[in-house]
């Protein structure tokens, strides 16, 4: 899913591209930044994996962002939202590089999906946050999320059950 960029203050947040891929990676299959996210820690890069990730701009449902500066235009993270089918809820999510954590971007562009959620008519926005992420489920707290629920998931590649809580912002 392909939309025009969203800007906030400092950030831009625009489609993924299949430049992309390799920064993603470097992000989500890390062991420390990808803790508290579903994908493994990766040694080496399939090739297969390598594709599917190049192609995630292309993906009809989710909307994969890239987070960079907007001065500089040096990428800070990832994030990517989920319209529920009558537009009516956003599931988002976010991850920020560690070179760049503790900058207020996770909160910048989460807002910014937000005020773009709002824009495209939503109601509500979800977010999944990792139970131990301390850091995460301080920028939800900010932006006014309630939680809602939890759950729990295996993290792939792995028999790890990971906990999660649910979270809800309604609009």
């Amino acid at each position: 899913m392909q939309i025009k960029p969203i800007q906030t203050e400092r950030l831009l947040l625009r489609g993924f591209t299949a430049d992309d891929a390799l920064f993603a990676i470097g992000i989500w299959n890390d062991p420390e930044m990808g803790a508290y996210l579903p994908d493994p820690v990766l040694e080496t890069i399939d090739p297969e994996y390598l594709h599917m990730v190049e192609t995630l701009g292309e993906d009809a449902e989710c909307c994969y962002l890239i987070i960079e500066k907007r001065e500089t235009g040096e990428r800070v993270g990832t994030c990517s939202f989920i319209p529920s089918p009558d537009g009516k809820t956003y599931d988002i999510a976010y991850c920020v590089h560690k070179a760049f954590q503790k900058n207020g971007y996770a909160t910048e562009a989460a807002a910014g999906m937000i005020a773009y959620a709002r824009r495209q008519g939503a109601e509500k926005v979800t977010v999944s946050v990792g139970a131990q992420n301390e850091a995460s489920k301080a920028v939800v707290r900010k932006l006014g999320f309630t939680p809602i629920g939890e759950a729990t998931y295996r993290k792939r590649g792995t028999e790890k059950i990971m906990a999660d809580i649910c979270y809800s912002l309604t609009l």
